[in-house]
């Protein structure tokens, strides 16, 4: 307590580079070994003390697991953060996965308030949040800090877009600090070799073949927007298109680029116009072995051109999404010690992949794992989600209400440490969808939008909310949409088989049975479109089909009853399904 003789306390201003930093998973690192823990903190702390007085900065205060830095200079920050997380990962080497300590890093440009020999202020609480939102071993720094260290830095940096931090009152556009083609910052692998990121690609310039002057605008607006759009993914790291730039018009040997860029993928194209008709070819290329793992061409008439780049890009990307995942996860097969990043990516392969009630539960097991080395891992914790919330939906046995319930309290977990993750959102979308309360299920579909415009099944979902409002007439609109921009979806067998249950609906049971036989043929395993089918062909009088499609259908899930059907629909429909219900009775369902 202040007294009459005690001087008062100068509170002032001044800019600065501050820097917050914690360790990753501390709390369950100490559950493991709080004696060990403790003491390899320690260490660790003493060597990156060192460096931080390095780089001329000040230790403002410690907080457990925690600390709390200011520099007079941003690029002396960042600096000091690369250091300090390239020296743990030295560090980190031979330890087990789940036995890593992982520092996460938030550097922010702001003004401060200086109260003693503490600094208080926006300028901190924004550092802190982006601290939060980092990922173990990386660093997040906001665009203030960006745009003084942009170009006087060896050092690739990804735009993380908008980021609605707690407690502050705008967005802060955020950028993750990665490896770099001229820089030295390079985090290590398990058995300490320069280590690529996993998830991560480079949009080469497409290739304007012909040369026509006119259409060079065309072309490089497809690299932009791909580039920009593929960096909406959560995990992926893309070169940025500056970078990415500079082998315009140059021949490349694709594995060279990968070692300069540091990245595991490369997407090359070229774009053709001949008369009236536009072709644009792409190919994803392993950058490792030079191996060519997927192509796509793009042959239509010319038209507008704008609306004809953004079908392109949207496909492109929906279709890399899952390629590239799906690449990735066939190489870690094999790992040992698997980081927690290493299981989500195998988990999430097998989610867009296959939803048979046994590849769900190993993809769930994969995010369980993941969460145990890094309970913080956004991507894990919406995997488990959505694998309670397909299993919940999908899978007849199951309670669906208690898998639905689980799903949105991890959900919202995630979204508390990532509040901007647009497929958390997206699944949040589909568990209010399934529980009854579909406006808040549209809501949050939109939301995803407009954080990734090519989240294709966010539409789909919009059509099967409005469906379960009574407008099954819209449902068709929004899943064509979806099928638009990514027309070989993974998911595409649902998006049918939901339009198919909307003309169930309408008594519209032609166009039914059509939407229900693409569902079947898009994904045979599934078991709902042969249920809807089979409803479909009693009402349109082919009982031997209709009962040909039950048995299909019990035999892809030998749960199904009319009973479980009748509580599953029960959560999100009313009593006009009894005819459908008994259409299946007519084809042979058991009541038990």
């Amino acid at each position: 307590m202040a007294t009459e003789q005690d001087p008062p306390v100068r509170v002032g201003r001044r800019l600065a580079a501050i820097v917050a930093a914690d360790v990753a998973g501390y709390s369950r690192l100490m559950g493991l070994d709080e004696v060990g823990t403790a003491r390899t903190l320690r260490e660790h702390r003493a060597v990156t003390d060192a460096l931080v007085e390095k780089h001329g900065g000040r230790l403002v205060k410690s907080t457990g697991d925690g600390v709390l830095l200011e520099f007079p200079s941003v690029v002396d920050a960042v600096e000091c953060a690369v250091a300090v997380q390239a020296m743990m990962a030295q560090r980190n080497e031979g330890v087990p996965a789940d036995r890593r300590m992982l520092f996460r890093i938030g550097i922010n440009l702001g003004d401060i308030l200086i109260e003693g020999d503490d600094i208080l202020g926006d300028g901190v609480n924004i550092a802190a949040r982006l601290e939060g939102i980092s990922e173990p071993g990386g660093i997040c720094i906001s665009s203030s800090a960006y745009e003084q260290v942009r170009g006087k830095v060896a050092l690739e940096f990804a735009d993380m877009g908008e980021q609605t931090l707690k407690n502050i009152s705008r967005p802060v556009r955020a950028f993750s600090v990665v490896a770099s083609a001229v820089g030295t910052h390079r985090q290590v692998d398990r058995h300490g070799r320069p280590s690529t990121p996993p998830l991560s690609v480079v949009v080469l310039p497409f290739a304007n073949i012909g040369g026509d002057s006119e259409q060079e605008y065309f072309v490089d607006g497809i690299t932009e927007s791909l580039t920009t759009d593929l960096s909406l993914i959560t995990g992926f790291f893309v070169i940025a298109r500056n970078t990415a730039s500079t082998f315009k018009g140059r021949s490349v040997d694709v594995t060279q680029v990968g070692r300069e860029l540091n990245v595991k993928y490369v997407l090359e194209g070229s774009v053709q116009r001949g008369g009236t008709r536009l072709r644009l070819n792409a190919q994803l290329i392993d950058a490792e072995t030079g191996k060519h793992l997927w192509a796509e061409r793009f042959d239509k008439p010319v038209a507008d051109l704008l609306d004809m780049q953004d079908e392109i890009v949207s496909r492109l990307a929906n279709s890399l999404r899952a390629k590239i995942v799906a690449a990735e996860a066939q190489k870690l097969k094999n790992v040992q010690n698997p980081t927690s990043t290493e299981l989500h990516i195998q988990g999430w392969a097998l989610v867009n992949n296959n939803t048979t009630p046994d590849a769900m539960l190993k993809a769930g097991d994969y995010f369980e794992r993941a969460l145990a080395i890094d309970p913080d891992n956004v991507e894990a914790l919406v995997g488990k989600a959505t694998v309670h919330t397909i299993i919940g939906a999908a899978i007849m046995g199951i309670d669906g209400a208690a898998s639905f319930a689980k799903a949105e309290v991890v959900l919202n977990e995630a979204l508390s440490k990532n509040p901007q993750h647009p497929i958390a959102h997206l699944n949040l979308g589909g568990v209010y969808m399934l529980t009854g309360r579909e406006k808040q299920g549209i809501a949050e579909c939109e939301h995803a939008l407009a954080l990734d415009r090519n989240l294709a099944t966010a539409h789909a979902f919009i059509g099967q909310a409005k469906r379960y409002l009574g407008r099954e007439e819209e449902t068709e609109a929004h899943v064509n949409e979806a099928l638009r921009i990514s027309p070989r979806d993974n998911f595409a067998f649902w998006w049918m088989n939901w339009v198919g249950f909307a003309k169930l609906r309408l008594n519209e049971f032609a166009d039914a049975a059509t939407w229900f036989r693409r569902a079947i043929e898009s994904n045979r395993n599934y078991s709902w479109p042969h249920l809807g089918l089979a409803g479909a062909l009693v009402q349109l009088g082919d009982m031997e089909a209709a009962r040909h499609a039950v048995q299909q259908a019990r035999a892809l899930d030998p749960n199904i009853t009319l009973r479980r059907l009748r509580a599953k629909m029960d959560m999100v429909s009313d009593d006009k399904w009894e005819p459908f219900l008994n259409s299946l009775l007519q084809a042979g369902m058991p009541e038990e």
